[in-house]
């Protein structure tokens, strides 16, 4: 029999277009059209009706294969026209529309039928098949420790206290943000009703779970501290494999800790001791700076010291090898000549103690004639010599200059007050 003759049993079943582009509406996932939902309608009522026997006459009409004394009115009267009006708003209440980035979990008698995506589509109305409509991209926030009211925040304390490894308790406050990764999932373990609040309960009871597993092997310090960061990724890692492990559908994007601070009635002492260790820190960190200042100080001044020793020590090995070998040539030329030697180291030794004397010797066994002697100048240039000598025993500590002008310029007058006391 031809695939389109009247009465050979479910031709769209049978033809070959109209079964490829039901398979090709089915996987693109797109809305159908007007047609396909009439079909669809179609299909449904006579699965329902039908009682899902065979028989192509059957099938469509009754046994003379009558398409139309299916839906004939009952006598005609006014009664089966309100009941066929009432079957098509039944029927019309089973349209309804998914709108993108939402899945429709159809259920026939609470059993899983299939999932539809966005678009307009059609399901037997209830009581026979129901559908549940999930968001599946929008991203909701737990909030664990708190409450996030109109105006103001409200601590939770049955959620926030928690117990630290060191045996301190802890006020600590996560916000979790998720969304939905499974609808049926979803649906079937965590509510079969009101699955987003059922969704948040159970987000906020895995998160709270976790927190006090983390934070039960972490001390106070490193919570409050430097370990933010590192709690709230093991607490996002452990809240996933627990959601996982109960298979509820739930995608965990992110956690954050929004606050951890010691309880309110102990708060002021751990705020002491805070302030405690941050001024420690500080001391320390001053001591720091004054070691890093002075220590180079001290090691270039030790160096220098080490320095001019290893000078003076050259200088005088070299002063004093040179006197050995002076005296030895002096020796050398005493063997030979030992009166005129004598004589010519005495003369060096008294040019050398009177050169730094202030003394003058005058002859006048040959006249009487008065001398003018410059014991300005004289004086002067002793007290310079003296000031040379000084500045060259105290190189390493400098001299003022304006001090050795004043003590020279005292020296002349005290000489010249001794001149004058004299005549």
């Amino acid at each position: 029999m031809p695939w389109n003759e009247p009465g050979s049993g479910a031709p769209n079943d049978k033809d070959p277009w109209t079964r490829q582009q039901e398979r090709r509406t089915k996987h693109s996932g797109g809305p159908p059209d007007l047609d396909e939902i009439v079909r669809e309608v179609r299909r449904r009522l006579e699965a329902l009706f039908s009682g899902g026997k065979g028989g192509g006459g059957n099938r469509r009409g009754g046994k003379d294969g009558d398409p139309s004394r299916k839906f004939n009115l009952p006598g005609g009267n006014l009664v089966g026209l309100a009941l066929l009006v009432g079957v098509g708003f039944w029927l019309f209440s089973g349209m309804y529309t998914v709108d993108q980035g939402e899945q429709a979990i159809e259920l026939r008698f609470g059993k899983y039928q299939e999932t539809k995506h966005a678009g307009l589509h059609w399901h037997i109305p209830a009581p026979i098949e129901t559908v549940e409509i999930v968001n599946t991209q929008q991203v909701n926030t737990v909030e664990v420790g708190y409450r996030k009211g109109a105006s103001n925040l409200s601590t939770v304390p049955r959620e926030a206290l928690m117990l630290t490894q060191d045996e301190n308790i802890i006020d600590i406050q996560f916000a979790v943000q998720y969304d939905i990764k499974s609808a049926i999932d979803l649906l079937f373990n965590v509510s079969e009703f009101n699955q987003r609040n059922m969704a948040r309960t159970v987000v906020r009871q895995a998160t709270e779970s976790a927190v006090r597993e983390i934070v039960g092997r972490s001390t106070m310090d490193f919570a409050i501290t430097e370990g933010r960061a590192q709690l709230a990724a093991e607490t996002k890692t452990l809240v996933q494999r627990i959601l996982d492990r109960y298979q509820t559908g739930i995608n965990v994007r992110t956690v954050e800790m929004q606050n951890a601070q010691p309880p309110s009635q102990v708060k002021n002492a751990f705020d002491d001791v805070v302030r405690a260790r941050e001024d420690e820190e500080r001391i320390k960190n001053l001591a720091q700076a004054y070691a890093n200042d002075i220590i180079p100080k001290a090691r270039g001044f030790a160096a220098r010291i080490m320095q001019e020793a290893e000078a003076y020590k050259a200088s005088t090995v070299a002063k004093a090898e040179g006197q050995a070998s002076r005296f030895e040539q002096v020796l050398t030329e005493y063997e030979k000549a030992p009166r005129i030697t004598r004589e010519r180291l005495y003369l060096e030794s008294m040019d050398e103690v009177l050169s730094n004397s202030s003394k003058m010797l005058i002859d006048q066994s040959g006249g009487n004639s008065v001398m003018y002697l410059p014991l300005d100048q004289l004086l002067r240039n002793r007290n310079a010599s003296q000031v040379d000598n000084r500045l060259n025993s105290t190189s390493s500590n400098p001299v003022d200059a304006d001090q050795l002008e004043r003590e020279s310029t005292g020296s002349l007058g005290r000489n010249a007050n001794r001149t004058t006391g004299r005549n």
